[in-house]
């Protein structure tokens, strides 16, 4: 019984070592960055979602704000935002053949956390009966004028 378990051990150490160790291709997996026209240019330095391709696909979205497609503008109430920011989850979550009932993981920052009700009906909105993992975070964010930024994980 020891010698099984020195075994397992050994198993449990050996084996993300040897993953982490391979490139991607290696593992029959493949990394694909989204950026679909019309939601605004990425930021610097960074790709609005990145899909992770093998037997399964996995995509990681970006925190997203409520910019209009130039990048420039936005409404100014959480409403608003809301929709737009939901709106561009939907056409990034299109560009990797997934959608809505793909969703797994919310991640959501308020700027005040007044806006729960308002959050709930988007969420109800273009989620439907999809209940992902959530986390809601109310901080200070980047820009004054945003009043919020979701953060998505996506499979299928």
């Amino acid at each position: 019984m020891k010698k099984e378990k020195k075994y397992f051990a050994l198993f449990l150490v050996l084996i993300p070592i040897l993953i982490l160790s391979c490139k991607p291709n290696e593992l029959n997996m493949s990394i694909i960055k989204h950026n679909p026209e019309g939601l605004f240019p990425p930021y610097r330095n960074y790709s609005h979602a990145v899909e992770v391709k093998g037997n399964s696909s996995l995509l990681f979205i970006s925190g997203l704000n409520g910019y209009f497609s130039d990048g420039q503008t936005m409404p100014e109430n959480f409403e608003e935002q809301g929709e737009l920011i939901w709106q561009h989850i939907g056409t990034i979550l299109k560009s990797a053949d997934m959608n809505y009932q793909n969703v797994v993981s919310i991640r959501t920052y308020w700027a005040d956390p007044s806006y729960d009700e308002a959050n709930v009906q988007l969420r109800m909105k273009y989620m439907g009966d999809n209940q992902p993992a959530s986390t809601v975070i109310v901080c200070q964010l980047l820009e004054k004028k945003w009043k919020l930024e979701v953060e998505v994980v996506a499979a299928r």
